[in-house]
Protein backbone atom coordinates (compact mmCIF):
# COMPACT_ATOMS: atom_id res chain seq x y z
CA UNK A 1 0.00 0.00 0.00
CA UNK A 2 1.17 3.54 -0.95
CA UNK A 3 0.78 6.38 1.27
CA UNK A 4 0.98 9.81 -0.27
CA UNK A 5 1.64 12.74 1.61
CA UNK A 6 -0.68 15.67 1.59
CA UNK A 7 1.42 17.73 0.07
CA UNK A 8 2.19 15.59 -2.83
CA UNK A 9 -1.49 15.42 -3.41
CA UNK A 10 -1.81 19.22 -3.46
CA UNK A 11 1.29 19.28 -5.77
CA UNK A 12 -0.14 17.36 -8.36
CA UNK A 13 -3.25 18.71 -7.95
CA UNK A 14 -1.09 22.05 -8.59
CA UNK A 15 0.60 21.07 -11.91
CA UNK A 16 -2.05 19.35 -13.10
CA UNK A 17 -4.39 23.02 -13.13
CA UNK A 18 -0.86 24.64 -14.13
CA UNK A 19 -0.77 21.98 -17.63
CA UNK A 20 -4.61 22.21 -18.25
CA UNK A 21 -4.05 26.21 -17.84
CA UNK A 22 -0.90 26.05 -20.29
CA UNK A 23 -2.99 23.85 -22.99
CA UNK A 24 -5.78 26.46 -23.05
CA UNK A 25 -3.51 28.89 -23.98
CA UNK A 26 -1.51 26.99 -25.92
CA UNK A 27 -5.33 26.56 -28.23
CA UNK A 28 -5.54 30.21 -27.69
CA UNK A 29 -2.75 31.02 -29.59
CA UNK A 30 -3.15 28.33 -32.42
CA UNK A 31 -6.29 30.12 -32.63
CA UNK A 32 -4.90 33.20 -33.04
CA UNK A 33 -2.36 31.98 -35.44
CA UNK A 34 -4.75 29.82 -37.37
CA UNK A 35 -6.60 33.26 -38.20
CA UNK A 36 -3.67 35.23 -38.91
CA UNK A 37 -2.76 32.20 -41.55
CA UNK A 38 -6.27 32.23 -42.86
CA UNK A 39 -5.82 35.92 -42.97
CA UNK A 40 -2.91 35.87 -45.19
CA UNK A 41 -4.56 32.78 -47.64
CA UNK A 42 -7.80 34.92 -48.06
CA UNK A 43 -5.86 37.44 -48.88
CA UNK A 44 -4.10 36.27 -51.24
CA UNK A 45 -7.37 35.08 -53.02
CA UNK A 46 -8.97 38.28 -52.98
CA UNK A 47 -11.58 37.37 -50.11
CA UNK A 48 -12.67 38.02 -47.29
CA UNK A 49 -11.97 36.20 -44.28
CA UNK A 50 -15.36 35.01 -43.79
CA UNK A 51 -15.65 34.42 -47.15
CA UNK A 52 -12.95 31.75 -46.63
CA UNK A 53 -14.74 30.15 -43.57
CA UNK A 54 -18.07 29.57 -45.67
CA UNK A 55 -16.31 28.23 -48.47
CA UNK A 56 -14.48 26.13 -46.12
CA UNK A 57 -17.85 24.73 -44.87
CA UNK A 58 -19.18 24.38 -48.03
CA UNK A 59 -16.14 22.08 -48.78
CA UNK A 60 -16.53 19.94 -45.90
CA UNK A 61 -20.33 19.68 -45.77
CA UNK A 62 -21.53 20.63 -49.14
CA UNK A 63 -23.81 20.73 -51.23
CA UNK A 64 -25.99 23.37 -48.53
CA UNK A 65 -28.88 25.35 -49.25
CA UNK A 66 -27.62 28.58 -48.14
CA UNK A 67 -30.02 28.12 -44.90
CA UNK A 68 -28.36 25.38 -43.71
CA UNK A 69 -24.88 27.37 -44.47
CA UNK A 70 -26.05 29.99 -42.61
CA UNK A 71 -26.53 28.66 -39.43
CA UNK A 72 -23.43 26.24 -39.96
CA UNK A 73 -21.54 29.77 -40.18
CA UNK A 74 -23.85 31.59 -37.36
CA UNK A 75 -24.61 34.26 -40.17
CA UNK A 76 -27.57 36.10 -40.86
CA UNK A 77 -28.71 34.53 -44.26
CA UNK A 78 -28.74 38.70 -45.64
CA UNK A 79 -24.82 38.49 -44.52
CA UNK A 80 -24.35 34.78 -46.41
CA UNK A 81 -26.10 36.05 -49.83
CA UNK A 82 -23.15 38.36 -49.80
CA UNK A 83 -20.60 36.41 -49.59
CA UNK A 84 -22.01 33.78 -51.70
CA UNK A 85 -22.26 36.35 -54.37
CA UNK A 86 -18.38 37.56 -53.85
CA UNK A 87 -17.39 33.70 -53.72
CA UNK A 88 -19.74 32.79 -57.09
CA UNK A 89 -18.02 36.01 -59.50
CA UNK A 90 -14.57 34.73 -58.02
CA UNK A 91 -15.64 31.18 -58.99
CA UNK A 92 -15.43 29.43 -56.07
CA UNK A 93 -18.65 28.28 -55.69
CA UNK A 94 -22.27 27.68 -57.89
CA UNK A 95 -25.55 27.87 -57.43
CA UNK A 96 -27.66 24.99 -58.42
CA UNK A 97 -31.65 24.18 -58.15
CA UNK A 98 -31.63 21.65 -55.49
CA UNK A 99 -32.40 18.15 -56.76
CA UNK A 100 -33.89 17.11 -53.39
CA UNK A 101 -35.42 19.91 -52.34
CA UNK A 102 -39.49 19.75 -52.64
CA UNK A 103 -39.77 23.45 -53.28
CA UNK A 104 -38.57 23.88 -56.96
CA UNK A 105 -36.39 26.87 -56.08
CA UNK A 106 -34.66 25.56 -53.29
CA UNK A 107 -30.94 26.10 -54.34
CA UNK A 108 -28.06 24.55 -53.18
CA UNK A 109 -24.42 25.70 -52.83
CA UNK A 110 -21.85 22.90 -53.90
CA UNK A 111 -17.49 24.48 -54.25
CA UNK A 112 -15.91 24.26 -57.51
CA UNK A 113 -12.64 21.79 -57.10
CA UNK A 114 -10.73 24.13 -59.56
CA UNK A 115 -9.74 26.52 -57.86
CA UNK A 116 -8.42 23.56 -54.94
CA UNK A 117 -4.89 23.72 -56.03
CA UNK A 118 -4.37 27.34 -55.22
CA UNK A 119 -6.13 26.40 -51.64
CA UNK A 120 -3.35 24.03 -51.28
CA UNK A 121 -0.48 25.69 -52.61
CA UNK A 122 -1.58 28.48 -50.01
CA UNK A 123 -1.88 25.60 -47.44
CA UNK A 124 1.53 23.91 -48.27
CA UNK A 125 3.93 24.72 -45.92
CA UNK A 126 1.95 24.32 -42.66
CA UNK A 127 0.77 21.03 -44.06
CA UNK A 128 4.28 20.42 -44.50
CA UNK A 129 4.86 21.47 -40.61
CA UNK A 130 2.39 19.60 -39.50
CA UNK A 131 3.44 16.42 -41.49
CA UNK A 132 6.95 16.70 -39.83
CA UNK A 133 4.81 17.68 -36.53
CA UNK A 134 2.88 13.92 -36.36
CA UNK A 135 6.10 12.21 -37.30
CA UNK A 136 7.32 12.91 -34.29
CA UNK A 137 3.94 10.87 -32.69
CA UNK A 138 3.57 7.16 -32.63
CA UNK A 139 -0.19 6.03 -33.43
CA UNK A 140 -1.25 5.82 -29.75
CA UNK A 141 -0.06 9.46 -29.50
CA UNK A 142 -1.97 10.78 -32.61
CA UNK A 143 -5.05 9.15 -32.08
CA UNK A 144 -4.78 10.68 -28.26
CA UNK A 145 -4.05 14.15 -29.63
CA UNK A 146 -7.10 13.96 -32.53
CA UNK A 147 -9.28 12.61 -29.67
CA UNK A 148 -8.36 15.45 -27.70
CA UNK A 149 -8.89 17.85 -30.84
CA UNK A 150 -12.15 16.46 -31.57
CA UNK A 151 -13.36 17.00 -27.71
CA UNK A 152 -12.44 20.40 -28.11
CA UNK A 153 -13.83 21.19 -31.43
CA UNK A 154 -17.31 19.34 -30.45
CA UNK A 155 -17.28 21.86 -27.07
CA UNK A 156 -16.18 24.93 -29.35
CA UNK A 157 -19.42 23.76 -31.17
CA UNK A 158 -21.67 23.18 -28.29
CA UNK A 159 -20.48 26.58 -26.52
CA UNK A 160 -21.56 28.33 -30.04
CA UNK A 161 -24.71 26.95 -29.90
CA UNK A 162 -25.36 28.10 -26.57
CA UNK A 163 -24.39 31.79 -27.43
CA UNK A 164 -26.29 31.39 -30.84
CA UNK A 165 -29.47 29.77 -28.97
CA UNK A 166 -29.74 27.06 -31.02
Amino acid sequence: MSFISSDEGVGSARRRRRLAVSVKQELRELRTQMALLNHQVSSQIGLKDVDLDCLDLIGKHGPLSPSALARRAGLHPATLTGILDRLQRAGWIIRERDPEASDRRAIAVRALPARNSELFRLYSGMNASMDEICAEYDERELRLIADFLRRVTDAGADATADLTGE
